[in-house]
């Protein structure tokens, strides 16, 4: 008979929600597994969802097993704009349209039959989330880390709102809506992430993907040199760059502004020419200028500068490859020995000079050379490599005040404000001066208004709300102005781990009690997130650590990326519309059979792309697991079984320990296919196998376990261990050929000498009559795999 998923499913899945309480006060072994929690911006979760839950959820139940006091979350990331856009596009209310899809996501949660305990269940647009999150604003802002100014900042002119520069994809468009992004100057909130640059480079004791790492070290991007000082010839001012190739001073023979840099109207005397190229430029993100394979343009000013090293007069050009934002905004230009500024160089005819040779005899080169070298043409740096130049150099600049050493970072400060209505509102007000003020703790949480016309028109929807005007001013006076602009949602995930171990607390964002079990023991979510919420993350606990808040450096102490899954190769979006929903297959053949099957497709960190042709392959192997327990229980076990059956627990329990997936289900149909055909199974093999496919399997395994006569979850039990000394078997298998050609399969003890090993092979039935009439050439014995027989007629 095969088994009644459905019941069993819905039986377990109460059973499991309503036992889901954990008592969050014994912190002893404990193991805080956390998946980043779901967008409610459509109306049902994808099959790229539930491979993100299930089989994380699968790990939590595995780690559960063997003996630690798991703790597994779920909420819901339900601020944002991809929330807001499809409450825009089906007509009703941002928040009427998150708590439907939270009901619809959370039913489909439920069915994954996931160890999640609703009882922590956070939202980030509730108000007793965000009332929190308002807070630690608050607290930012008090120590410094919070401050505004007006900037130059990426604007996407579709979804009408700012964008962080992770945001913006290589060929300059918004991530999310595909519109080319533009530059536009606002007064925006900024968190000083860059004061943790530094300590955002180390990584130590951190169980995380080296890519990862990578990525975020690349985007911090520390750069050691220095600042070098510039006089302008005919003007006081002094222009000051930043380089990390100081050595080169002698082939610096031009000097390049940004576009945005503050000297650029000034020294080119308003020069209509120029004021339309900086008014170009300014159209332009940092993405599209950094190219690398665009033509570089630029306008001489028609100033120069004096080189400190030589007191050469050099042009001073402005050119949109520099930013404004990196640096000082202005650089020295070594033609001879950068590839970017050669490439300037040479359309626009500067002089290019050559400092550094590939060898000590001071020869200079013929063609520019772009790595370390030898200092030629350089006055006192001659002879020295350029590592050694570097040192000299910089003390000579200091010594005669022409410049200092300095580290540089390319991480620029995380921009919060957006423009959009459907956030955690800023809690800023301003007085009639303009000045802004925090709102008082009494007064969070700083709620968002309804009266709102949030359809984005250029400007904050907040703006539009009579109530939150009245609001302000009934509170703080007349000519107080509320702040309209609303929180990235990355400030809200920055530190929801930290929330959900005391969701209901009323009366502070998380008791220190909480702490016990920090940090995450086990984060897993896609690498998409590695410069955005990851390094946010970490910025946040660094600062929460420094505010006393926290007691710890890192939130996530292992980092797993799951891989993803695509259709027809395309990532699985709701914004692209080509997501594949699973509860048609979970209605054929059950969440098991479905969970299964996901860690089926391949590793994990892999993915691939979704095809449903090997599902019913899978309901099948659950088919056969639940015929096998039900068959007449044995006492004895035969050697053969007894060391697979050890062999499948310590392969399947170290494989699950990596998240090795599809190799631990491998081996169990190995296990399963072994006993195939029989009419009994022995007891303790029928236990073995259902409590190593629990973890995978959870409905089918609770009810199994039941059947064979427990009274308890399997859940409370603990890992099968195996025998290392039956791990070998006391038999070997050979293959038996006639004259290469397989005839037998044969099983004999180890011990077996050559000559009982060879008379035993030849015995065998389908041997001994290819040996009649045949006389003996030679006999090749291979221990442990092959005999093979070599005869020849008579």
């Amino acid at each position: 008979m095969d088994f009644d998923y459905k019941k069993i499913e819905k039986k377990w899945q109460k059973f499991w929600d309503d036992n889901s309480t954990q008592n969050l006060n014994d912190s002893d072994k404990k193991f805080y597994c956390l998946t980043m929690f779901s967008y409610p911006s459509g109306s049902n979760l994808h099959v790229g969802h539930w491979y993100n839950y299930g089989p994380t959820d699968s790990y939590a139940r595995f780690m559960k097993m063997n003996g630690y006091n798991v703790f597994q979350p779920q909420g819901f990331d339900s601020f944002g704009l991809p929330a807001e856009n499809y409450a825009i596009k089906h007509g009703i209310h941002p928040r009427e349209s998150t708590n439907s899809n939270i009901a619809t996501m959370k039913k489909q949660l439920k069915s994954i039959g996931g160890m999640f305990d609703w009882n922590c269940e956070i939202r980030t647009s509730d108000e007793s989330y965000y009332k929190w999150n308002q807070w630690i604003f608050s607290k930012l802002y008090d120590s410094g880390l919070a401050y505004q100014k007006e900037a130059l900042v990426n604007w996407d002119p579709v979804d009408q709102t700012v964008l962080a520069n992770e945001q913006v994809l290589s060929d300059g468009t918004s991530e999310r809506s595909g519109a080319k992004v533009i530059q536009k100057p606002l007064k925006q909130w900024f968190f000083k992430i860059t004061d943790y640059a530094d300590e955002l480079l180390n990584f130590e004791n951190l169980n995380w993907p080296k890519k990862t790492i990578s990525m975020q070290k690349n985007w911090i991007g520390k750069s050691v040199g220095s600042s070098i000082y510039f006089e302008i010839d005919g003007y006081k001012d002094k222009i000051e760059v930043f380089t990390t190739r100081p050595d080169t001073i002698f082939g610096a023979t031009y000097l390049v502004l940004s576009p945005e840099h503050d000297l650029t109207k000034k020294i080119s005397n308003n020069n209509s020419k120029i004021i339309k190229y900086i008014e170009d430029s300014s159209s332009k993100n940092d993405l599209q200028r950094l190219d690398l394979n665009k033509d570089k343009t630029g306008v001489f000013t028609g100033a120069y500068a004096i080189n400190p090293a030589n007191k050469k007069k050099i042009p001073i050009w402005i050119a949109d490859y520099v930013l404004v934002s990196y640096g000082t905004g202005a650089i020295m230009a070594v033609p001879g020995h950068d590839q970017r500024d050669f490439e300037f160089a040479t359309k626009y005819n500067i002089n290019i000079d050559m400092v550094v040779s590939k060898s000590k005899d001071m020869k200079t080169n013929s063609e520019p050379l772009f790595e370390e070298g030898f200092c030629i043409n350089s006055d006192f740096l001659d002879g020295l490599t350029t590592s050694e130049a570097k040192v000299k150099i910089i003390s000579w600049l200091e010594e005669n005040g022409f410049g200092k050493k300095e580290v540089n970072f390319r991480l620029r400060d995380w921009l919060i404000s957006r423009q959009r209505y459907w956030g955690t509102p800023i809690p800023i007000v301003y007085d009639p001066e303009g000045k802004p003020h925090l709102v008082p703790e009494e007064h969070l949480p700083w709620k968002l208004p309804d009266d709102v016309e949030y359809k984005p028109k250029g400007t904050s929807p907040l703006g539009s709300s009579k109530e939150l005007a009245q609001r302000t001013e009934s509170i703080f006076g007349k000519g107080w102005k509320p702040e309209i602009d609303t929180m990235d949602t990355f400030v809200c995930s920055s530190w929801y781990y930290l929330r959900y171990l005391d969701s209901t607390n009323t009366n502070e964002a998380f008791s220190k009690d909480i702490l016990n079990w920090m940090p995450v023991d086990c984060y897993v979510g896609g690498a998409e997130h590695a410069t955005m919420h990851l390094l946010y993350a970490r910025f946040i606990t660094k600062a929460l650590r420094d505010l006393k808040l926290v007691n710890f450096d890192e939130p996530f102490k292992k980092l797993y990326h799951q891989g993803t899954i695509t259709k027809d190769g395309a990532k699985m979006s709701k914004s692209k519309g080509n997501t594949v929903a699973p509860d048609k297959f979970i209605e054929q053949y059950g969440s098991d059979t479905f969970r299964i099957y996901l860690m089926f497709m391949g590793p994990y960190d892999e993915g691939g792309d979704w095809n449903d042709k090997g599902i019913k392959g899978i309901f099948r192997f659950l088919n056969k697991i639940w015929k096998l327990i039900h068959l007449p229980d044995e006492s004895s076990i035969s050697k053969e079984s007894e060391v697979l059956m050890h062999q499948t627990i310590k392969i399947v329990t170290d494989d699950l320990c990596k998240m090795k997936f599809n190799t631990s289900i491998s081996r169990l149909m190995e296990l399963v296919n072994s006993v195939s055909g029989k009419n009994s199974i022995n007891i303790l093999f029928k236990k073995n196998l259902i409590l190593m496919l629990a973890p995978l399997a959870p409905h089918i395994a609770e009810e199994l376990w039941i059947i064979i006569g427990n009274k308890n979850s399997i859940f409370n039990e603990k890992w099968p261990k195996y025998n290392p000394l039956k791990l070998q078997s006391d038999e070997m298998k050979l293959v038996v050929q006639v004259n290469g050609k397989v005839r037998a399969n044969i099983s004999l003890p180890k011990n077996s000498t050559k000559d009982d090993v060879l008379l035993k092979c030849k015995e065998l039935e389908n041997v001994s009559k290819y040996l009649i009439n045949t006389d003996l050439i030679k006999e090749i014995y291979v221990p442990e795999k092959i005999v093979n027989i070599v005869v020849k007629p008579k």
